[in-house]
């Protein structure tokens, strides 16, 4: 589908945030870059404060829809594990300039409406801190994930070094389950449900010599597993 004269004046919009910041953003700079008139623009935004809302909300539109698709199904469909696969999946597009300076400019107080935009993304999709001193340990791997998720966003944006595509896929999807092997990014066959530790057995190697007359005749090795409450010979 082709999209909306809107939309494409939007983005556009973004590019100016993009290259010159939130303040480069006028009628004249985002009609010269979107190819309209200023008349044509102005029938879409009737102001500079209803422009930069609206790149607010198409902002968080294409990010939900990002995450509806990671997730195969809308928000109100999925459960914590699927909102959370979902999220860390997103996660593997760096965040861009226009995104960091768009989400500073909603901290502040003259645009607390389109922080709530934002705000509401991330509470429908993004795993809560835990309540309580003693968290389920599902919530807090949910809320750990989150987290790594959120720096793997910002990464390069903080100056780290550009990570390799594959590399963001591969963390990405360790992130969502970290069962899954660093050779496909994928669990393993058959894996389902919570990880849990084997108990190990404990075993000892002995190792007999044997000597006649300072000849070697011989030597075997022989493992026992020790049991609780063995005697020790």
């Amino acid at each position: 589908m082709r999209p909306s004269k809107r939309s494409e004046i939007l983005d556009a919009a973004l590019e100016v945030v993009e290259t010159g910041g939130v303040t480069a953003v006028t009628f004249e700079s985002v009609a010269a870059a979107a190819g309209v008139t200023k008349g044509g623009l102005l029938y879409h935004f009737p102001s500079r404060d209803a422009l930069v809302h609206a790149m607010h909300v198409h902002l968080a539109e294409r990010w939900e829809a990002q995450l509806e698709a990671a997730a195969g199904t809308p928000w109100e469909s999925t459960d914590a594990d699927d909102r959370c696969r979902a999220y860390t999946t997103v996660a593997i597009e760096s965040a861009t300039r226009a995104e960091l300076l768009l989400m500073l400019d909603a901290s502040a107080d003259a645009h607390a409406d389109a922080d709530a935009v934002c705000s509401g993304v991330i509470r429908r999709w993004a795993a809560p801190a835990p309540d309580g001193s003693a968290p389920a340990p599902e919530a807090l791997d949910r809320f750990v994930a989150r987290l790594a998720a959120d720096g793997l966003w910002l990464h390069d944006a903080l100056g780290g070094p550009p990570l390799d595509p594959e590399v963001r896929r591969l963390v990405a999807a360790r992130l969502a389950d970290p069962r899954v092997a660093p050779e496909t990014g994928t669990p393993p066959a058959g894996a389902t449900g919570t990880i849990e530790a084997e108990p190990a057995t404990a075993t000892v190697t002995v190792t007999e010599s044997k000597t006649e007359t300072g000849t070697e005749t011989g030597t075997s090795d022989t493992t026992d597993e020790l049991s609780a409450g063995a005697e020790t010979p």
